[in-house]
């Protein structure tokens, strides 16, 4: 494969990679690119790899002792594998959006004035600008433009995850990583971030890791479907659905496993 032909294509690509929790072999030669300004679905059964791979997109699973990478995970031109790659700077360009909102114990203001504050901005109009910009991104800006110094954790878990989503917006992503990001959420919560996420394509390359087949068939534009620490398949959502390639993935989709 020529890879550098592909990668001017993608956003992010991943060439022969590998992942190891020790000894056991978690993420087995996988191969993807995700197209700039789309939606990626990752989709498969508990324990298959999905959030393993997810996180090695931010380095995430670094912070884990006696992991191993092997194969090459592709930002543009830049193997983001590489012990030279700031793992900090990393995770500006790559934002996550986790599971269960991780609101900071915090004013709504300071929730998103943090992330620009520790990257070195102090200029209190610019901060305010952000703040709202951000807010604003994350369809929340109407709700509580008049409550900004109250706790974060006084707002609702649907309002408590998109203001997560702003709190990562405002340190300027190009990539957003989203790891079951309305599994705790009410219908009415989670039809607002799916209606959210699908606004912000138009400005981010999303990947999510999701459960709900409805919900990737809703908003995704591709799909992958992870099996057993692979890639059983990945194709436009639309063919994934309707007309799958394996019985595996037709029978996951169908409910009848995971």
């Amino acid at each position: 494969m020529n890879v550098v032909n592909t990668i001017e294509q993608s956003v992010i690509q991943t060439e022969n990679l590998q992942f190891y929790y020790g000894t056991h072999h978690a993420l087995k030669n996988i191969n993807l690119k995700f197209e700039e300004k789309r939606i990626t679905a990752l989709i498969g059964p508990s324990g298959c790899g999905k959030s393993t791979f997810l996180r090695t997109m931010n380095r995430m699973n670094d912070l884990i002792p006696g992991v191993k990478t092997e194969g090459a995970i592709w930002i543009g031109k830049e193997n983001i594998t590489d012990s030279s790659i700031d793992p900090v700077e990393l995770r500006k360009k790559v934002g996550m959006v986790f599971q269960h909102a991780s609101v900071f114990p915090f004013s709504i203001y300071e929730n998103i004035a943090y992330g620009p504050r520790i990257h070195g901005e102090r200029n209190k109009k610019v901060l305010d600008e952000i703040v709202e910009e951000n807010l604003r991104a994350a369809a929340l800006w109407d709700e509580v433009k008049d409550q900004l110094d109250q706790s974060a954790t006084g707002l609702s878990g649907g309002q408590q995850q998109r203001l997560t989503i702003a709190r990562t917006l405002a340190t300027k992503p190009e990539i957003l990583l989203m790891d079951e990001p309305t599994s705790a959420l009410d219908p009415i919560s989670t039809a607002k971030v799916e209606e959210l996420i699908q606004t912000l394509k138009e400005h981010y390359t999303i990947i999510i890791v999701t459960h709900n087949m409805q919900q990737a068939a809703r908003i995704a534009d591709f799909t992958a479907f992870f099996l057993n620490g692979e890639v059983k398949e990945y194709g436009q959502t639309a063919t994934i659905f309707s007309n799958p390639l394996f019985s595996e993935t037709k029978e996951y989709i169908a409910g009848k496993f995971g």
